[in-house]
């Protein structure tokens, strides 16, 4: 994707540095700054405190920490340590212990001198197979926009309504619920996104921002407008993304996604969820029951980040002191209200037997299930 014309990823080796730069996310929309990652320490601090975010950027931050790491040291306690070092560090997305366990599984087995040379080959394969997933997802998400477009039957705009950032910024490229839209705008389908501001980090902002990069009509909106705007006829479709789906469909995702889909159900709108498979989490069921759910720090619900009148960045503090806050940062919508999941290898129902149809070379054996 561009940034002011200049093509970008959110995370990227850079060859003469030999080393990670990445977007710091912190302070989009207002201002763009570049951050390179020195040590495992920085790996640690920006997935933990949110330099990047999205659940397979998170995977894909991981799997070049460890490739600093082997360099460093390629020992196997340094591998098992690093291991627990960055797995830490988010505990709701998957995609960070996938991305740990793929690097573990290939590097223990190879010899000491190989392992720093390996995990750095391997990191770049992980980024790369992010973005090529993704693009796969907004192809089959394009046919289900396309299909909505044509059964309108007039010029009218598809509306397209999103929770959070599940956009490149949220991936390597692409994003996932974005990447039908960034899809169907290309292929000339006229689209509004309704971008949730999705407090409390506010982070439909930089929904907001790549949509405006990109040409596409969009309308930033209260968290709790969604309701009301599907009430009214104006939503034809929800698109969402995903930090972790278990293996019958149930999706957890950033929080205030189960109210948007009880929404969507009383009102028969159709609610996708852009779901990569490496976000599957085969090993849970029940999604409300098995996932834990991260709390996160008080200060990002009583204060707020934005640019001032003089453009400079600023926290305000929007509660009384000595308000208590509770932070829980992700909800879990279950399988029931989730009308289908778009994955890389097609559409398929939110249900173990949908994405064992698609994924049965990764879908656990009957005799495991047992």
């Amino acid at each position: 994707m561009k940034v002011d014309g200049t093509p970008y990823r959110s995370l990227w080796w850079d060859a003469d540095a030999q080393a990670v730069k990445i977007i710091d996310q912190r302070w989009l929309p207002h201002d763009f700054r570049i951050e390179q990652l020195d040590s495992l320490a920085d790996f640690a601090r920006a997935i933990k405190d949110m330099h990047v975010r999205g659940a397979p950027l998170i995977g894909a931050t991981a799997a070049y920490g460890m490739a600093l790491a082997m360099r460093l040291d390629p020992s196997d306690a340094a591998l098992q340590d690093c291991w627990d070092f960055l797995h830490q560090t988010r505990p709701t997305a998957i995609n960070l212990r996938w991305a740990l366990d793929r690097c573990r599984a290939r590097l223990v087995a190879l010899p000491l001198e190989r392992r720093g040379p390996e995990a750095l080959v391997l990191a770049h394969e992980i980024a790369e197979e992010d973005v090529e997933i993704n693009r796969r997802i907004g192809v089959n998400g394009l046919q289900l926009i396309q299909e909505i477009a044509a059964n309108k039957g007039d010029d009218s705009p598809v509306r397209l309504l999103t929770h959070c950032n599940a956009g490149w910024l949220a991936t390597v490229d692409w994003g996932t619920a974005t990447s039908p839209m960034y899809h169907a705008h290309d292929a000339g389908v006229a689209l509004h996104v309704w971008v949730d501001e999705t407090r409390p980090r506010n982070q439909g902002a930089l929904t907001a921002w790549e949509l405006g990069s990109h040409g596409i009509s969009h309308q930033y909106i209260t968290d709790n407008a969604g309701g009301h705007l599907m009430q009214h006829g104006l939503v034809d479709m929800v698109i969402t993304g995903t930090d972790r789906t278990t293996r019958q469909g149930d999706v957890c995702n950033k929080i205030g996604t189960y109210l948007k889909a009880l929404a969507a159900k009383d009102n028969n709108i159709p609610f996708y969820v852009a779901l990569p498979s490496p976000t599957i989490d085969w090993t849970v069921r029940d999604g409300v029951a098995e996932i834990p759910i991260e709390d996160r720090p008080a200060e990002e619900i009583s204060h707020i980040q934005g640019s001032s009148a003089t453009g400079d960045i600023a926290s305000l503090q929007v509660t009384p002191v000595g308000t208590e806050v509770a932070n829980p940062a992700f909800d879990v919508t279950p399988n029931h209200l989730v009308t289908g999941l778009i994955t890389e290898r097609g559409v398929c129902a939110a249900s173990e037997a949908g994405l064992a149809s698609l994924f049965p070379d990764l879908a656990p054996s009957a005799a495991a299930q047992v």
